[in-house]
Formats: C-alpha cells, sequence, structure tokens
C-alpha cells in the first residue's frame, strides 16, 4: 500500500514570521487528519527546502508525495522552477511518485473566502 505525504510548499521569506499562516495551515491539517503526513516546504529563504522535505519523507517510506502550491496563483515560479524541481526529483527517486496540485488560491472555495473576508473588511 501506498504511504502519500503532502507537502504545503511555500514560496519563503526573509522574516520568520512571515511563515506563520502557512505553519498554522500545517497545524490545522495534522489536527483534522491526524492519519496524513503533512508536511511545510519553502521555494527559498527558508527551510526546509522542497528536496530536502521531499528525500527525508522518502527516507521514511513514504512512495507517493503531493506538494501543494501555497500561492494565490500560478505564476512564475509554478510554471518553471518548481515543474524543474520535481523533474530532478523524479529523476534521483524513480520508484516515488511526486504530483504537483494546483495553486491554493485557485480553488474556488478560497476563491469565495477571500471575496467574503473582503466584504467583511468593508463592513458589508
Amino acid at each position: 500500500m501506498s504511504r502519500t505525504a503532502l507537502v504545503l510548499f511555500a514560496h519563503g521569506a526573509r522574516d520568520p514570521e512571515w511563515a506563520d499562516p502557512m505553519q498554522r495551515v500545517c497545524a490545522a491539517l495534522r489536527d483534522q487528519a491526524p492519519e496524513l503526513r503533512v508536511e511545510l516546504a519553502f521555494l527559498e529563504f527558508m527551510t526546509p527546502a522542497l528536496r530536502e522535505c521531499a528525500e527525508a519523507l522518502l527516507d521514511e517510506g513514504f512512495e507517493r508525495i503531493v506538494v501543494l502550491p501555497m500561492f494565490i496563483a500560478r505564476g512564475g515560479h509554478l510554471r518553471r522552477d518548481v515543474p524543474l524541481l520535481l523533474d530532478d526529483l523524479r529523476e534521483r527517486n524513480p520508484q516515488a511518485r511526486f504530483e504537483l496540485a494546483a495553486a491554493v488560491g485557485e480553488a474556488e472555495s478560497i476563491v469565495q473566502a477571500m471575496a467574503r473576508h473582503a466584504l467583511t473588511i468593508a463592513g458589508v
């Protein structure tokens, strides 16, 4: 049976507090689905990087790694950089399956949640 891990993949920043919302999402997922392995990885500035996170999961026996970009939309990083990172991981680990999900901000439920939040801020 395949063991699946979910990697929340964020851009990263020089300010360590920037990661707080991502860490909160990760913690909420772990609370809501304790049977699912959830980790957080970053493109730059913060650790762990996607490669080191994925390799640690593979070392633990995970065979399928789903990468969920914690981006508002699919920009240059998701079009160019992340596919190259995943290609490298696939080449190094042909026994594993790596899947790239759509950017979280493109999900209709997230779009609607942002709209509701904006209306609340506007007092509507």
